[in-house]
């Protein structure tokens, strides 16, 4: 079973992650809190495999902190954050600090599902609307779009390929059977891409693919 503790401090929100759970015989709901501190309380005591956090909950940063904490656990789950379509500054912070994806709130239940499966696998899911508007927020900030064309040169040509798929959110598997490789060949092109290109996982890697222009 894969365990997931989630954080919301709506109970409206809680409630559907609740529903939307209780329908995966493989998922397992452990744990749920309203706030930051108690997602933290519930992740080291539960031992979750997968945490769902509000990127805001009481306190504008209380996702955030709650995020750093996890990932300070012996064996911290992976992590995605709630949000909506109001990303800011938070989204940047989330992701510095090493979470494993972004879902909005409104997700429908089959993607929700499928993507706690790939966090638990050690993916990441970043929903491409989401993705979107995490570029626009940023680009003041990060100034990116020289800077991510220098990086993605540096790749093979197969290697662009990847990134460009992991752009678009295609898993491993979806990405083998695109360019004709097996899963093995595609984590291995996955490894060498994020190693090049100073990348913590696979969300960050999409994001450079947006920023360098090989994803609309």
């Amino acid at each position: 079973m894969i365990k997931v503790v989630f954080a919301d401090d709506e109970e409206l929100v809680r409630s559907g992650l609740r529903t939307m759970i209780s329908v995966a015989p493989d998922i397992e709901l452990v744990g749920e809190a309203a706030d930051g501190r108690t997602a933290v309380e519930a992740a080291r005591r539960l031992h979750p495999d997968v945490a769902l956090l509000d990127i805001k909950m009481r306190a504008p940063d209380d996702g955030i902190r709650a995020l750093r904490a996890i990932q300070t656990l012996p064996e911290p789950p992976a992590v995605a954050m709630l949000t909506t379509f109001d990303v800011d500054e938070y989204v940047s912070l989330a992701l510095r600090f090493g979470a494993n994806g972004f879902l909005l709130k409104d997700i429908e239940p089959a993607a929700l599902v499928r993507a706690i499966r790939d966090l638990a696998r050690g993916g990441a899911v970043l929903d491409p609307s989401v993705a979107a508007r995490m570029v626009n927020a940023h680009r003041d900030e990060q100034r990116a779009a020289a800077p991510a064309r220098k990086l993605l040169a540096s790749l093979s040509d197969r290697e662009r390929e990847v990134v460009t798929l992991i752009g678009k959110g295609l898993s491993n598997a979806e990405i083998g059977g695109t360019l004709h490789l097996s899963e093995a060949t595609v984590k291995g092109y996955v490894s060498a891409v994020l190693s090049k290109i100073g990348a913590a996982n696979r969300v960050q890697a999409a994001l450079l693919a947006y920023r360098g222009g090989l994803v609309d």
